[in-house]
């Protein structure tokens, strides 16, 4: 059984047990939170729309972290213009423990 999920403005697929990051939330570690759920698949069975509201997915908060640093090199040619950046994305990563339906 598998279910996707919505959070920070994006999709996941997930399953029980799986852990997975996502953009920053302000959750302390260990706490739970509930993430709507958008589609249920159970043996090939498929749940969407009103039939999923009041759905969630429980996950547990496990870590939050930086992901790895991206280089931004930007030039201009010929002018002796040059400018160097970096960023890293904060995340969180959730463990999800289980999809109520």
């Amino acid at each position: 059984m598998y279910a996707i999920v919505e959070t920070g403005g994006k999709q996941y697929k997930v399953q029980t047990g799986e852990t997975f990051k996502v953009e920053l939330l302000s959750a302390n570690l260990g706490e739970i939170i509930k993430l709507p759920v958008l589609l249920v698949s159970d043996e090939g069975k498929v749940i969407t729309g009103n039939d999923l509201s009041g759905k969630y997915a429980e996950a547990e908060v496990v870590f939050h972290g930086k992901s790895r640093k991206i280089d931004i090199f930007t030039y201009k040619a010929k002018k002796n213009v040059r400018r160097r950046k970096g960023h890293r994305q904060p995340y969180t990563e959730l463990k999800i423990n289980k999809i109520v339906l």
